[in-house]
């Protein structure tokens, strides 16, 4: 009885630690390599070259982070080339309101995939930038 307690809150513990790691980054630059492993002896997997994209960082080994895009690509990249979440894309064509409410006046329509640069966000809605347009969104169908 006691040992499966032990079990259980072992289980528990790696769970909570593994979950604790993930984390949205965003890309720092305008070209980011994403390597094969956490070392830059790694071969390059592929070229991120889209500043302030969304990745979600799933693990980490000294300074490189495991990371995740929304398509599900993964790799390593080193910690000078991310930086703390300040954007997100629309995973469904969205309206951009003047004020966080949806009986505001719409401002314009953001399409699916669209980068968004993220101001703050209050209950279920952000303010973002995206070009000429400066808005509130629901925060429902977005990444990052």
């Amino acid at each position: 009885m006691q040992k499966t307690l032990y079990i259980l809150i072992f289980l528990v513990l790696l769970i909570t630690s593994s979950l604790a790691q993930e984390t949205f980054l965003s890309l720092k630059k305008n070209k980011v390599n994403v390597r094969y492993g956490p070392s830059f002896d790694s071969d390059i997997k592929y070229v991120y070259k889209k500043k302030n994209l969304p990745i979600k960082q799933i693990d980490k080994k000294e300074n490189f982070r495991r990371i995740i895009d929304l398509k599900n690509n993964s790799g390593w990249i080193h910690i000078s080339q991310l930086k703390k979440i300040n954007s997100v894309i629309s995973t469904n064509d969205k309206i951009l309101f003047k004020k966080p409410s949806s009986f505001a006046k719409p401002i314009a329509q953001i399409k699916k995939g669209r980068l968004l640069i993220l101001q703050k966000c209050e209950k279920n809605w952000c303010k973002i930038k995206s070009n000429d347009f400066e808005g509130w969104i629901k925060n429902d169908d977005i990444w990052g």
